[in-house]
């Protein structure tokens, strides 16, 4: 695994650890909200977490657009539907989001030489 996917993948299971532990019934409560929302339903979790992917990067969200990257890997996203997908983010979003898709593009690239 790239060492920038490992080194966020260590550090997001780490912090949910520590925050998780602390039992905030809020927080318990949202991260399983969360949780729920990207399980399959009438839309399956490929296309959710696609959806996701979109959201996250109009946001500007880095962290959250890694975890939908390594998530749609998981899910077979292709290098192809990858590219439509943040085309979609750019349209939404408009060239604020170029930096991010730079980032994602990179990132991306890591996961598909892992």
């Amino acid at each position: 695994m790239g060492n920038a996917i490992q080194e966020f993948n260590d550090y997001r299971a780490k912090m949910n650890e520590v925050i998780l532990g602390k039992q905030n019934k809020v927080i318990n409560r949202l991260f399983n909200l969360d949780t729920n929302t990207y399980a399959e339903g009438a839309l399956s979790t490929k296309t959710k977490e696609m959806l996701g992917l979109v959201a996250s990067m109009v946001l500007r969200c880095d962290d959250c657009i890694k975890y939908h990257l390594g998530k749609a890997y998981e899910q077979g996203v292709t290098t192809e539907e990858m590219y439509e997908i943040f085309a979609v983010a750019n349209i939404v979003g408009g060239t604020i989001v170029i930096p991010h898709t730079r980032r994602a593009a990179e990132y991306w690239e890591e996961l598909q030489a892992q």
